[in-house]
This record gives structure tokens, C-alpha cells and sequence, in this order.
């Protein structure tokens, strides 16, 4: 199942770091190296899944993703485009 962002059509993709809390996306593309591309695809980043900020703390920022919830850091966060 896709999740469409609430974002209107058309609009610019953005990080993960930028988007509102709450609000359900679909992750559309992972940069950065090969290396963290492999680590995040691990946790179940990989593009097409619907992916949901749940909170934002200390640095960290925690979603929900694959009915699971994952912390990952602002840095790792910006990597994954929404």
C-alpha cells in the first residue's frame, strides 16, 4: 500500500528532518553513500514505503515505518527524501 504525501502534486520532494510530525509520507528516493543507503534499506527505508514522523527528540527523530516504530538521527533522517 502506498501512502500519498499530504503535500499537494507536483510539489518538491523534501528530507524526512523537514516534514511535519504526524503527517504520512512515502519515501521517494535515499542519497548519501552506498554504505548508509544499505543501512537504512536494513531498517526498511527503501523507496515506495509509506513512512510517518512520529516525534522529534534530542536530535533524534522517531518514526513509524513497516507497523514498527525506529529512531534515527536528524542526519540520517535528512538522507531519506519524502
Amino acid at each position: 500500500m502506498l501512502v500519498k504525501s499530504n503535500r499537494m502534486e507536483g510539489a518538491e520532494i523534501m528530507p524526512l528532518s523537514m516534514v511535519r510530525t504526524g503527517e504520512p509520507n512515502s519515501i521517494v528516493k535515499i542519497s548519501g553513500r552506498a554504505e548508509t543507503r544499505q543501512f537504512l534499506e536494513n531498517l526498511g527505508f527503501v523507496p515506495g514505503c509509506p513512512v510517518t514522523v512520529i516525534t522529534e527528540t534530542g536530535g533524534n527523530v522517531i518514526v513509524s515505518i513497516r507497523e514498527s516504530r525506529v529512531a534515527i538521527s536528524r542526519e540520517m533522517a535528512s538522507k531519506i527524501f519524502v
